[in-house]
């Protein structure tokens, strides 16, 4: 069984430090994608913080991965989480998960 976490990043800081920290970020984004982990992420709209929808077995899961996060080490911005566990899905989104 999984969970899905739904990871809100609220920036705490000015978008010049935010950029000084994004490759890191990115670094950080393409490690999880490549575990399987991560399933989308992207900035909000405006550009005060982002979006990441996590696939884990368990919320101390989620929290070690996003406690990897540069932004998130860094004080750069705030983890808002919400846990939930699919119970409707299209058939796309099904086989993404």
């Amino acid at each position: 069984m999984f969970i899905l976490f739904f990871f809100s990043l609220t920036y705490k800081k000015p978008i010049s430090e935010v950029e000084k920290f994004l490759d890191k970020h990115n670094q950080y984004l393409d490690s999880f994608y490549q575990s399987g982990h991560f399933i989308f992420s992207g900035r909000k709209e405006p550009r005060i913080g982002g979006v990441i929808l996590c696939k884990a077995n368990s919320l101390k899961e989620a929290e070690n991965i996003y406690h990897n996060d540069p932004f998130y080490k860094n004080k750069i911005a705030d983890y808002n989480v919400i846990e939930f566990t699919p119970t409707k899905a299209n058939a796309l989104f099904k086989k993404i998960i």
